[in-house]
């Protein structure tokens, strides 16, 4: 079988659980490192006829990482496109089994039910309230139905924003350093949150510098994401 990702996260997921089945990836696609695949284009910008040409029995996207606009240009060329929505944990877990067993035709992968154990094995801190931007110039920041915030809710971490209307809103910094957050988390992706570009931004908060692989993909990291981003929460500074 030939497949071709257009989503990070599934990339590594794919990779992992059937090395050689990969054709192609997206130029985001960092993970598993050293992964040996054509490369074509972006998430947002994928070259359709370089993907078509790599003739995949499938191509898996996801609903908010691509643009319907190319899902359906794939989909007029005659390939088979598995489009995933992943908005919660329980979700992430469907999902993944959904292009890995169905889609790909693999048995269901033992990282998978790790995961699942790690996750199932949590057991909330201190419920704190949180401000999780995810890029600056303008300032953006988790709103409702994210996957993250959800991860981050399983942690005892809450979003200040998780009741707003957009899922990604866009917000001045004097009114998110007015909103009455106990914790500034800042991950390191999409933006790349840094100790020195973001915390300055907050000088009353704790703030919490996450990796943003173990907070926002779905994929084998999700299996150490509870060990990993607790640790991160629990050291703010």
């Amino acid at each position: 079988m030939r497949v071709v990702s257009l989503v990070p996260s599934l990339t590594e997921a794919v990779a992992v659980s059937a090395p050689g089945l990969l054709v192609g990836a997206t130029d985001w696609c960092t993970h598993p490192v050293g992964l040996d695949v054509e490369r074509v284009g972006g998430t947002k910008n994928p070259d359709v006829e370089r993907v078509v040409a790599l003739a995949p029995d499938l191509v898996v996207a996801n609903e908010e990482e691509n643009r319907p606009a190319d899902l359906a240009a794939l989909t007029a060329a005659g390939l088979d496109v598995l489009v995933t929505e992943v908005r919660s944990l329980p979700q992430a877990f469907t999902e993944l089994e959904r292009v890995l067993v169905a889609g790909c035709g693999l048995a269901r992968p033992r990282w998978l039910d790790a995961a699942e154990r790690a996750w199932a094995e949590v057991r909330p801190g201190p419920k704190r309230r949180a401000i999780v931007p995810i890029w600056r110039r303008p300032w953006m920041v988790l709103g409702h139905d994210t996957f993250a915030g959800d991860l981050l809710a399983r942690l005892g971490v809450y979003n200040v924003y998780a009741d707003h209307t957009e899922r990604y809103p866009r917000i001045g910094v004097d009114e998110l350093n007015a909103a009455g957050a106990d914790l500034i988390v800042l991950p390191d992706e999409p933006y790349r949150f840094t100790p020195d570009d973001g915390p300055e931004a907050f000088p009353a908060l704790p703030a919490a510098l996450v990796d943003g692989r173990h907070l926002t993909w779905y994929g084998p990291s999700l299996a150490e994401a509870p060990a990993v981003l607790g640790a991160a929460l629990g050291r703010q500074s």
